[in-house]
């Protein structure tokens, strides 16, 4: 008796009706209870079973075991020895197909088959290709071998088509013809990589030039003791924010801060705004100048200084 050899029963490779079975969407469990090894996908053909099936990677494997309780396994067993029958295909239950571009290859027409059901293994004289298979779906039997029609949808389009329209799409949105060739394409798109650099290039530069005029004026503003120095970060973030024009209308409309000792240093100067409460509050370098320039002013600090009020001679 010829020594079985394991052989692939189904992978993920492409078939010549454009579509694949993936491995890891299929359910192997209920043919492991009852693995059947049929003769041309016929029920009632049956000639043995498939011994040590196993899943590996993107393969399905097993050993065929020919039961030679009838004349057609006898002789599909000395063929299969021979070698003049020497293919397998499967026979599985379509569950989900998807056209996602991740699960499709090149040249493929129809959804991949991403979750089956295997029901059943049999023994081919001439398949699709070298993984013919037999699909059912919502009950009815769906043949792919070589005779077949393909029972799959098509794809909306292949990765060609993807391929030609992206490029025409691409084109047009870039302002070119839609037969643009790659190298115009490839001239435009590095023509707005460098507009676009240089747009950022300049908006770096101005923004470091609206800084710079931002930061002179809350300068001069201090300068002009119209803030006082520890406001300078406000006002710059303030800048940042309305921009140069409104801080400098701002700072036009505020009036230097002016201490009520400046102005009572002026001769015959009034002061505005009366902060002293008695006469020791007053400098003793300004003193003498209140007596003489606000007389009714002295008097009142030094009542409330001594408690009485006190005569001053013109």
């Amino acid at each position: 008796m010829a020594k079985n050899k394991r052989v692939r029963i189904t992978n993920e490779r492409l078939n010549s009706y454009g579509t694949r079975v993936l491995t890891a969407g299929m359910d192997v469990s209920q043919y492991e209870r009852n693995p059947v090894l049929l003769y041309m996908h016929e029920r009632g053909q049956v000639i043995g079973y498939v011994k040590d099936l196993k899943v590996e990677g993107d393969e399905v494997t097993g050993e065929l075991m020919f039961d030679e309780a009838s004349e057609l396994s006898q002789r599909c067993k000395k063929q299969w020895e021979f070698g003049s029958l020497k293919m397998v295909s499967v026979g599985i239950d379509v569950l989900e197909l998807s056209e996602d571009k991740k699960h499709l290859v090149e040249g493929q027409t129809s959804p991949t088959i991403t979750r089956s059901k295997l029901f059943e293994v049999s023994v081919v004289d001439i398949g699709a290709n070298d993984d013919a298979i037999v699909l059912m779906r919502d009950g009815k039997r769906l043949e792919m071998g070589k005779d077949g029609e393909s029972p799959l949808p098509k794809l909306n389009h292949n990765k060609k088509q993807d391929k030609k329209m992206n490029k025409e799409e691409f084109a047009l949105l870039l302002g070119l013809p839609a037969d643009a060739s790659e190298e115009a394409i490839k001239a435009k798109v590095a023509e707005l990589k460098a507009a676009a650099a240089e747009r950022e290039t300049l908006a770096k530069e101005n923004d470091a030039l609206q800084l710079s005029r931002i930061e002179s004026a809350v300068e001069g503003a201090i300068a002009e003791k119209k803030i006082s120095a520890d406001k300078k970060a406000h006002f710059i973030e303030l800048g940042k924010k309305v921009g140069i024009e409104s801080l400098s209308a701002t700072f036009d409309a505020m009036s230097a801060q002016v201490k009520l000792s400046q102005v009572v240093g002026h001769q015959g100067a009034t002061p505005q705004n009366k902060t002293w409460q008695k006469l020791s509050e007053v400098p003793s370098d300004k003193i003498m100048e209140l007596r003489k320039s606000q007389p009714d002013e002295y008097k009142r600090l030094f009542k409330a200084e001594y408690g009485y009020e006190c005569e001053i001679d013109d």
